[in-house]
């Protein structure tokens, strides 16, 4: 929100603004009661544990090493639609995110991401995952892009990476929002 105190919600009370943590608007019937909506009725989600979306992200890069080795340049292909499409299968989970216990959701709409967002929020790391395909220069290039897709995880209150701001998705630990497969 654009507030002047940088936190993720604000509450205006006659001319005064007031910002809270996620924390804060998570136990306080007084907030909810006065805008009306509890935070996670408002999109508000804390954002998945990092060490979790790692270790989810790796098996899923696993999986596209695999595949692109089987029969090049086809497996390299289909790592790729695999990488790009990956949360858009099952509820939002990709099989790193299945198998470690995460989902892909966009906050707004509350649904599961549907192939449109996953390949939106995965095209960074397909054009890294292109790009590796050129030796040296593009795992260079490679190593740069996930590092800072895995910086903005880090640093980024609802964990949102650069594809999560673009395609306006978040991830969340499973079953913390009520969706359908």
């Amino acid at each position: 929100m654009d507030g002047a105190c940088g936190e993720i919600a604000t509450l205006f009370v006659q001319v005064k603004e007031i910002c809270y943590s996620v924390e804060e608007l998570e136990r306080s019937p007084v907030v909810e009661e006065a805008i009306g909506h509890s935070p996670l009725e408002l999109g508000v989600y804390p954002k998945a544990q990092v060490l979790n979306r790692f270790i989810a992200k790796m098996i899923d890069l696993l999986i596209v090493a695999a595949v692109s080795k089987l029969v090049p340049p086809i497996g390299v292909l289909a790592g790729l639609a695999y990488l790009l499409l990956a949360d858009g299968f099952g509820g939002g989970r990709s099989v790193g995110k299945r198998l470690i216990g995460l989902q892909t959701i966009v906050p707004r709409t509350r649904d599961p991401a549907g192939f449109r967002e996953s390949i939106i929020r995965n095209l960074p790391c397909g054009l890294a995952q292109l790009a590796f395909e050129i030796p040296y220069v593009g795992w260079i290039g490679w190593g740069a892009v996930l590092s800072l897709e895995g910086l903005l995880v880090i640093g980024n209150e609802q964990g949102r990476r650069l594809g999560d701001e673009i395609a306006k998705t978040q991830v969340l630990e499973s079953g913390q929002l009520d969706v359908s497969d």
